[in-house]
């Protein structure tokens, strides 16, 4: 069997914006992943809210994926494949990221995968890095717009 850890945000989670709770498993992407893939593959769902790659969240200071994602990798190993999609939240304002920082946030985050896993489970997994879904329009009458402004939807693209 071969274990593909999903490493990401809110988008991995699952989450529902019209009720704040999580959209049932066969909903979520990385459900209908599992149902792709069949019992040869082990589909672990690592999504965090908020979740950021490197930046410390000023109000939650535990969103930053960098902080995690050794721990991760370690409870779960070995792993075969690592999914990562984050990116997202690096674009609140509060961070004031441009597009090439956020993917140089990626960037580390692959860079500690490589290492960390070639050094704990003897291999380095595949990597997939999935880029996250552009910020839309719509985000100037979303509940999140106090945390995204107007000018996350030209760097998310």
């Amino acid at each position: 069997m071969k274990t593909v850890l999903c490493f990401g945000d809110s988008n991995t989670y699952g989450y529902n914006p019209e009720n704040g709770f999580r959209y049932p498993a066969d909903i979520r992407w990385t459900g209908r992943l599992q149902t792709l893939l069949g019992d040869e593959y082990k589909i672990i769902e690592e999504g965090c809210n908020g979740r950021t790659t490197v930046f410390e969240d000023p109000i939650e200071g535990w969103k930053s994926g960098q902080s995690y994602l050794k721990a991760c990798l370690n409870s779960h190993k070995p792993i075969d494949i690592v999914i990562m999609m984050l990116g997202s939240n690096d674009l609140k304002s509060v961070f004031n990221a441009s597009a090439e920082r956020i993917a140089g946030g990626a960037a580390t985050l692959v860079k500690e995968i490589i290492e960390f896993t070639e050094d704990k489970q003897g291999f380095v997994p595949k990597i997939i890095l999935v880029s996250p879904p552009e910020i839309g329009e719509g985000i100037k009458n979303s509940p999140f717009y106090g945390s995204f402004d107007m000018d996350a939807i030209e760097r998310s693209k």
